[in-house]
């Protein structure tokens, strides 16, 4: 094998002077024949009014000749003749502005400053490009995989208007660069591993353990690109989630899988870049530092809609700080508990169930087990890659809150009601009764729970003063009719002797049937068994479970 066929990857190599080529044109080239081209084709549909899309829409294929020395439509230019061709275009510029995306924002983030080739591009064979603002991913297709692409704009198109909130890929426009007698079909997508973010881990998951092993000379570069086999091994617990954010992500996987099977899409996978907020925080990176590198970024215009890991899920942002409200990762924890954020997306969609895909799985069944390797019928590759996504890579954090805070959270929302809306016990005159009043209070707040458990405390207490009332006036009524030509009471500054004992007797009524119902809930708690003080003893917390961490950095 020749040194020039070594170099060769696909249709991606390099020539003499170590420039790398796509079909023999040089990056460089291809770059500004991509600029130049969406710079034209973007001016011009500004031209044309907004409507509905229709579906012939999807089939339109603009085309334009760029010569070198320039014409009345296109700039002249230092590179090679070229055609530019653009797919759909009025349809891809309805999926941008479903996207909040606009045409100058769009043309700015693509065409201002140079695009910056990706050196990690994979094995497939393709060219990736970045924006500068790290906005867009541009990535050279095989002409069938635009072919499918353009056969699945229509569904593409219904799936986006019932739901904006995915993980797969938004797509916002197809071209075709037509130089040297070759067709260059480029992608542009979003950008899902945002480059101001340092990525500490990255995999590539497709739910088989054939062939899943990250090679040797991978494995040499500074990030690698870890599989499956890998992930299971090195986070054999996988990556822990709250319940709230481990549904969410669930719940979308398996719609957006939904979606691939029923265009009989396989051979997908998920691209998970994980940031370790506490190994950059022990490497002293600044998180302020880089959320600054993310603002600097993007000087013009606002993020995409629905573009970040976070807001795909349909999950609320975390308030863990402001590095992941600008980014976008989701935040998560691993078994050794340090802080990460997520970023998430599934890739390689373009893969069809053809016949060749079906000869090349028999193949495969035939000397390996069928159910392990990658390429597989739709429905069983949905099937499989929810249940390893689900189950071995995201699992559902633990941390549940103890039954005795809940316990205590309900007393203290029944000491609330009490204390809220039921009535005072008495106003005593004397020191006597204010013993009274404050031993009834302390005896209700400790056995807030079994009085609770009586109904409306405030029921009970008005019905006791009621009756003990209501005795002692008879009481006193029938001494007065007994003395002729006394008076009912003396005008006098102090209250009558009787009336203080009233108060006195309502007050010692209302504590002796308290202390009965203590004593009875008392017997009853001792003669099931319960024990209250060993719970409350078992689940005490410290001052640290309730006082925020003001750093995020702190270990």
């Amino acid at each position: 094998m020749s040194q020039t066929m070594k170099k060769t990857i696909g249709h991606r190599g390099t020539d003499p002077t170590g420039e790398t080529t796509y079909k023999k044109t040089t990056s460089s080239a291809l770059k500004g024949a991509i600029q130049l081209g969406i710079t034209h084709t973007v001016g011009s549909l500004s031209s044309k009014p907004e409507r509905d899309v229709l579906l012939q829409d999807f089939e339109e294929v603009e085309s334009i000749f760029f010569p070198n020395e320039g014409s009345n439509l296109t700039p002249a230019h230092h590179y090679g003749d070229f055609r530019f061709k653009t797919y759909a275009p009025l349809a891809f510029r309805y999926f941008r502005e479903m996207f909040g995306i606009q045409p100058g924002d769009y043309m700015y983030s693509l065409c201002k400053d140079p695009l910056i080739e990706l050196s990690n591009s994979g094995a497939s064979g393709s060219l990736f490009y970045v924006s500068s603002d790290d906005e867009y991913i541009i990535k050279t297709v095989q002409h069938k995989e635009a072919e499918f692409l353009q056969k699945l704009l229509p569904g593409y198109f219904m799936n986006l208007n019932q739901n904006k909130r995915t993980l797969l890929p938004k797509f916002y426009g197809l071209y075709c660069v037509q130089a040297g007698g070759k067709n260059i079909r480029i992608l542009v997508m979003n950008n899902l591993l945002p480059s101001a973010v340092q990525m500490h881990l990255k995999y590539d998951l497709k739910g088989s353990t054939y062939k899943r092993r990250a090679s040797v000379k991978e494995r040499e570069k500074a990030v690698p690109t870890y599989k499956d086999l890998d992930l299971m091994q090195d986070m054999p617990e996988g990556v822990l989630l709250e319940g709230d954010k481990h549904n969410a992500v669930c719940k979308t996987i398996q719609r957006d899988c939904r979606v691939l099977e029923s265009f009989k899409i396989m051979d997908y996978s998920l691209l998970m870049g994980i940031h370790n907020v506490d190994q950059a925080c022990r490497e002293q990176v600044s998180e302020e530092v880089v959320a600054g590198a993310v603002d600097q970024k993007k000087p013009h215009g606002q993020k995409s809609l629905y573009s970040t890991a976070i807001e795909a899920i349909q999950a609320e942002t975390d308030r863990m700080g402001s590095l992941d409200d600008k980014t976008g990762g989701i935040p998560a924890r691993n078994s050794k508990g340090e802080r990460l954020l997520l970023y998430i997306g599934i890739i390689d969609i373009l893969q069809s169930y053809r016949f060749i895909k079906k000869l090349e799985h028999s193949w495969k069944a035939l000397v390996h087990d069928g159910d392990t390797v990658s390429v597989h019928r739709p429905s069983f590759y949905s099937e499989r890659f929810q249940k390893f996504m689900c189950n071995t890579v995201f699992r559902k954090s633990t941390l549940k809150p103890s039954p005795s805070k809940k316990r205590r959270a309900a007393n203290h929302g029944i000491l609330k009601k009490i204390a809220g809306t039921g009535p005072l016990l008495l106003t005593p005159t004397s020191s006597n009764n204010q013993q009274h009043q404050v031993s009834s209070e302390t005896r209700e707040d400790t056995e807030g729970e079994n009085v609770g458990q009586l109904g409306r405390p405030d029921f009970l207490l008005e019905t006791l003063l009621r009756r003990s009332t209501d005795r002692k006036t008879a009481e006193t009524s029938s001494m007065n009719s007994s003395s002729l030509g006394t008076p009912a009471f003396a005008p006098t500054s102090q209250p009558p002797s009787h009336f203080k004992d009233s108060q006195r007797s309502v007050g010692t009524d209302l504590n002796n049937t308290l202390s009965y119902d203590q004593d009875h809930s008392t017997s009853q708690g001792t003669q099931f068994g319960t024990s209250e003080e060993g719970l409350e003893t078992e689940d005490m917390f410290s001052l640290s479970d309730i006082t925020p961490n003001t750093s995020k950095c702190s270990v």
